[in-house]
């Protein structure tokens, strides 16, 4: 906090209307500043004059006019305000908003086909269909985006189908775990899961 910002918590601490965070703010600055504290020592006596001075002695409408001709107070935003004593967290839901925006229009334009695999040797593409036929077997496991995957051969491994469908024949065979991801957050957390993997087995 800085003078400028400590002078109207000054006034709200004279109407003892200031609270909470707020006060705590205040007080950690008057400990560190001695103007504002020699200010407010001022302001204080200001405030024990007026409140001192007999009532017959002032003007008839003279509080009226004075507190007419005071600039009217300005709205707080509770928000701004939040975002000024967390700059930390702030930059972070920003970050967190901009990928997130970013990942989702990835989602949105990424259409074309993609297949991974330890053995793709006999894993056969015809357009936006892959097949692993009757009579083959793939020992590892299998990823499929934008695409459909007809299994009627073996699968020794996982199968992960990103925005696709999968197909299997009384004739196919999976040792792992079938895996589908058909919605933007889904492919989100996939995608964090796998960089979490790749970072963890890098090390």
């Amino acid at each position: 906090m800085d003078c400028t910002e400590a002078l109207p918590l000054m006034h709200e601490y004279l109407d003892g209307e200031l609270k909470g965070s707020e006060a705590l703010a205040l007080k950690e600055h008057l400990l560190a500043c001695p103007a504002c504290r020699e200010r407010l020592k001022q302001l204080e006596k200001v405030e024990a004059l007026i409140q001192a001075w007999p009532e017959q002695g002032v003007p008839s409408g003279l509080t009226e006019r004075i507190m007419q001709a005071l600039p009217p107070e300005k709205r707080k935003n509770p928000w701004w305000q939040w975002v000024r004593r967390h700059p930390a967290a702030s930059v972070a839901a920003v970050f967190l908003l901009v990928m997130m925006g970013s990942f989702m229009s990835l989602w949105n334009e990424d259409t074309e086909l993609l297949v991974k695999g330890s053995d793709l040797q006999s894993v056969v593409i015809k357009g936006d269909t892959v097949y692993v036929p009757a009579g083959s077997t793939v020992a590892g496991n299998l990823m499929v985006e934008n695409g459909k995957l007809q299994v009627d051969g073996d699968i020794k491994g996982n199968i992960v189908v990103i925005d696709g469908s999968v197909v299997m024949a009384s004739t196919a065979h999976i040792s792992g775990q079938i895996t589908q991801v058909d919605q933007a957050f889904s492919w989100l957390w996939y995608k964090m899961n796998e960089w979490a993997t790749t970072i963890s087995q890098s090390k």
